[in-house]
């Protein structure tokens, strides 16, 4: 089970939204790259970037940040991003600066042309993200609530050629009100690609929910808002995953 600390950069700072508001957004770090470093140290074996600036542009805006952190971890850690990639020659500039994978989010609801372009060009490199609410999928900065069905658009990525699928129950994203195990499971039971989990992890209990779970095909969750309060000990809850998994 890989426990993926994410670092949400706005304005090169990190940052935690509760909800996708960018105003309501909590400053945990005024440099990304010492936060990465420290994450790495504690024992993660991936970092999960978000250009939220770029998220809501529709363009990268926190490059300079982006590539300080591949520069000091990218070849100790692999580095996923997402936020604001939305053509293939970003997606080959970042990749070319050592980002192993490039999510896309919106672009891949909206463009789905896109992203087959993007797993034929750089297959095994492209995970998409999918962010819904109370099983639909939301677009835009979670601003749109859309018609489609998570585990249909899944489907359909899957057949693309995608790495893996990242699962953000919106509602619960930066709340700490736990993880919706449920909804994961069910998408990553109808896929064969990895399922990641996102939003709402609160505490250790829900590593263990999610461990108990990883044989459907739950890779790993995206650690957020808990480890940065502190509700979570990441270097524990890892140790602990790997006690459970392996």
């Amino acid at each position: 089970m890989l426990l993926i600390p994410a670092i949400d950069l706005k304005d090169g700072h990190c940052v935690r939204l509760k909800q996708g508001d960018m105003d309501q957004s909590t400053t945990f770090g005024e440099d990304p790259v010492q936060m990465a470093r420290k994450w790495v140290t504690a024992g993660a074996r991936r970092l999960h970037l978000v250009d939220l600036n770029g998220a809501f542009a529709g363009s990268p805006k926190n490059e300079q940040a982006i590539r300080g952190i591949l520069k000091e971890v990218g070849s100790e850690v692999d580095v996923q991003l997402g936020g604001g990639i939305r053509d293939l020659d970003t997606i080959e500039r970042y990749l070319d600066a050592g980002l192993r994978y490039v999510i896309i989010g919106t672009a891949a609801v909206k463009n789905p042309g896109f992203l087959q372009d993007a797993c034929t060009a750089f297959g095994g490199h492209i995970i998409v993200g999918l962010d819904a609410k109370d099983g639909k999928v939301a677009t835009d900065g979670w601003s749109k609530l859309t018609r489609h069905e998570v585990v249909d658009l899944g489907r359909k990525f899957q057949d693309y050629g995608v790495e893996s699928i990242i699962y953000t129950d919106i509602g619960r994203d930066g709340m700490l009100t736990g993880i919706n195990i449920d909804a994961t499971v069910r998408l990553a039971q109808a896929l064969t690609i990895p399922v990641i989990a996102s939003g709402g992890l609160k505490g250790l209990s829900d590593i263990e929910q999610l461990c108990a779970v990883e044989d459907e095909g739950v890779e790993g969750v995206i650690c957020g808002r808990a480890i940065y309060s502190g509700d979570l000990d990441f270097e524990a809850a890892q140790r602990r995953a790997d006690e459970l998994n392996g």
